[in-house]
């Protein structure tokens, strides 16, 4: 795809890396990302089955089916992505993001909602998650962990400030004007940026990535892995175990952490200060872990990250005050932060930049499955033994599991 006018006037003009404006946008699309993110969606679950007499197991279901489509099309998206790059995805998931959670505002119906939220989820899961980390991958390889923690940190600001503009919006009790707020936020913050300035990669301007320099000086080799080489090596199927037991904890406790919170006894405006809380811890542990030595081997710090959702998602079970939901929610925020920006970089670590979206296009496959299987296995156990507890004590435990895969989880050596 041919580079944006505006970028290519602008490349021999800066005095910096042009990586830094692609990752300028990058950050800008993620922030947008957020709008039909489970930590939103967790905001409208008490006023929406209020309003509409659904279940919990209902609403969480709408993010379930919105992964598996993500699962369908995510292989797809993956090489179209390595071919003509992140620009047009990235523009085209903004758009469908923000169009989706605009007209949430007008469903009457469970099909509906479906309907909408399905399609936006889909774009969230899958050629959003693919364009993002594929731009910045195919830009950074030395300071690819800071790049992506930074970037990281705006979709963890997008879930800091979006939970709070829907609830002002929705202050009078009008939750569809919440979601009118929400989806116009995406539309300004996230388009016009991506569209103006994103590059495919760096090659395709006459620039060449960072570099990790050898000791004497020369430039790294990196891996040059196709799909069906990564497939053939253990590391590829422990780092997709690993992410198919940590995302069914990070999307279950996402999405009913408020409507717990409120059972528990706080007040639905502690809840969203809470949730917010604990997107503001993602976004310290993210932004983080993009400053550990590149030396350190980056299972490590999936491994970390595992200990300390694990913690969090057992810390949920009891809590009796404000104080103990912090502490809980800012343990479990820790871990997330660290996973959302340590997988991104351990997949293109590890096999390179070459085949990235194909590559990951799969692992996502398996990523939004799981991930689609956490809200529906917390709305089943609350709705059958009315409280959250026992989904809660299953995610600490699929959590305090991938501790091991992740130790496993040792760099490849390439294949034939």
């Amino acid at each position: 795809m041919k580079p944006p006018f505006l970028a290519t006037f602008l490349i021999p003009r800066l005095p910096f890396y042009y990586g830094w404006v692609v990752l300028g946008c990058v950050c800008l699309a993620g922030f947008a990302r957020q709008g039909p993110a489970v930590a939103v969606l967790s905001i409208f679950v008490t006023p929406m089955t209020a309003y509409f007499g659904w279940s919990r197991t209902e609403i969480a279901g709408a993010v379930s089916l919105g992964g598996v489509l993500a699962a369908v099309i995510s292989p797809i998206i993956g090489p179209i992505l390595d071919r003509r790059g992140a620009r047009l995805v990235l523009c085209l998931a903004v758009l469908g993001t923000g169009v989706a959670t605009m007209s949430l505002s007008l469903v009457t119906s469970l099909l509906a909602f479906y309907l909408v939220f399905c399609f936006a989820r889909m774009v969230w899961a899958g050629p959003y998650d693919l364009g993002l980390y594929g731009a910045l991958n195919n830009w950074f390889v030395a300071r690819r962990a800071r790049a992506n923690s930074i970037a990281t940190l705006a979709q963890m600001a997008g879930l800091v400030v979006l939970p709070i503009v829907a609830q002002v919006a929705m202050s009078d009790g009008d939750w569809r004007a919440g979601w009118v707020a929400v989806g116009g936020t995406v539309l300004v913050v996230g388009f016009l940026p991506v569209w103006l300035l994103v590059v495919r990669r760096p090659e395709d301007v006459g620039l060449a990535p960072d570099q990790i320099a050898t000791g004497g000086g020369q430039a790294a080799p990196e891996p040059r892995f196709s799909r069906g080489q990564a497939m053939r090596t253990p590391a590829f199927w422990l780092l997709s175990l690993y992410t198919v037991l940590v995302f069914p904890v990070q999307a279950g406790v996402s999405l009913h952490q408020a409507p717990h919170l409120i059972e528990r006894g706080l007040t639905p405006i502690t809840a969203a200060a809470v949730i917010s809380f604990f997107s503001a811890m993602s976004a310290v542990a993210s932004f983080g872990v993009g400053f550990l030595p590149r030396r350190w081997p980056v299972r490590y710090g999936l491994l970390a990250s595992a200990v300390v959702l694990s913690l969090g998602s057992f810390g949920l079970i009891g809590i009796d005050s404000a104080r103990d939901a912090f502490l809980a929610g800012g343990l479990f925020g820790l871990g997330i932060g660290g996973i959302l920006t340590l997988l991104p970089v351990a997949w293109a670590d590890y096999f390179g930049r070459e085949s990235y979206g194909a590559i990951r296009g799969v692992a996502l496959s398996l990523q939004v499955l799981a991930q689609a299987a956490g809200p529906v296995l917390s709305g089943l156990l609350r709705d059958a033994s009315g409280t959250y507890t026992p989904s809660l004590l299953v995610f600490g435990t699929l959590a305090a599991l991938a501790t091991l895969a992740a130790f496993a989880a040792r760099r490849p050596r390439e294949v034939t």
